[in-house]
């Protein structure tokens, strides 16, 4: 009995009732958290780009080797969506193909076989 009446002592200090569940409120349960929509993402895009409109109004800020480095890159993006562009994904499919079936066997997975 000293056992028992010892072991009521530990669990004194804990919160009882029924475990309280997302999902609803109507039964005294937890709201769910709402996730953040993509509305914050769209944002800060648009500010983006209304920094650099902004910097081409009021005069660039860049140094040349910036300016270079943007114009690279925006030419580099250009080419890789024009060489996407270019193929279907059925075109792309039949390559990677062809691709694997000049591979070697090396490259194969092995047979794997623990009876012989």
């Amino acid at each position: 009995t000293s056992f028992i009446s010892g072991m009521a002592d530990v669990y004194s200090e804990c919160v009882g009732g029924s475990l309280k569940l997302k999902g609803g409120v109507q039964d005294g349960g937890v709201k769910k958290k709402k996730k953040k929509k993509k509305a914050e993402e769209v944002v800060e895009t648009v500010e983006k780009v209304e920094a650099m409109e902004k910097r081409k109004k009021n005069g660039d800020t860049r140094t040349p080797a910036q300016k270079t480095y943007d114009e690279v890159q925006e030419k580099r993006q250009a080419e890789r969506i024009l060489k996407k562009a270019q193929k279907t994904h059925k075109q792309r499919v039949e390559e990677l193909n062809t691709h694997l079936d000049l591979l070697t066997e090396h490259y194969d997975i092995p047979k794997v076989s623990w009876t012989k």
